[in-house]
């Protein structure tokens, strides 16, 4: 018995399978796997070269998780999780790789900081410009940066 065949018998004898819901539906949440995109990080990696505050080198796997995870509603787990996620941190020297490839991101090793090039500014700022989801979410994870550094300084001041 073939494919069609099959079904032609099941449609012939009216046969079903019912289904039940048991479990109740929630709302979808992003499984944390979903944040770690390259063009993702790498975009991130942009906004926070294009600051005035140029994020040091070392910190770039941190500061990444701690704007993901400000920016986005869906994300299960302690903020900390996500900034020192192995996973993450590996994913985001594969973006940096590529940024400084492309050119559009260069390190400054005698301060280790991480700065961008006039190309990199013309694709952040083309990217930023609009009203789509990539513009909000690139403005939201500006803000998420500013403040995080906002807050640094204040921790810094009160120690």
């Amino acid at each position: 018995m073939n494919l069609e065949q099959f079904l032609e018998s099941v449609e012939a004898r009216n046969i079903a399978i019912p289904v039940t819901r048991e479990k109740q539906l929630r709302p979808y949440r992003l499984s944390n796997e979903a944040l770690f995109h390259i063009p993702l990080i790498a975009m991130v990696l942009l906004i926070l070269a294009k600051d005035r505050r140029k994020p040091a080198v070392a910190e770039l796997g941190q500061l990444v998780g701690e704007c993901l995870s400000a920016t986005t509603t869906g994300f299960k787990g302690d903020v900390q999780d996500l900034g020192w996620s192995a996973n993450l941190r590996v994913r985001t020297v594969k973006a940096l790789a590529f940024l400084e490839i492309a050119g559009l991101v260069r390190v400054d090793n005698r301060k280790s900081k991480l700065q961008i090039t006039e190309l990199g500014e013309k694709v952040v700022s083309r990217a930023a410009k609009g009203d789509d989801h990539l513009a909000i979410k690139l403005a939201q994870v500006q803000r998420a940066y500013r403040n995080l550094s906002v807050e640094r300084q204040l921790d810094l001041r009160l120690v």
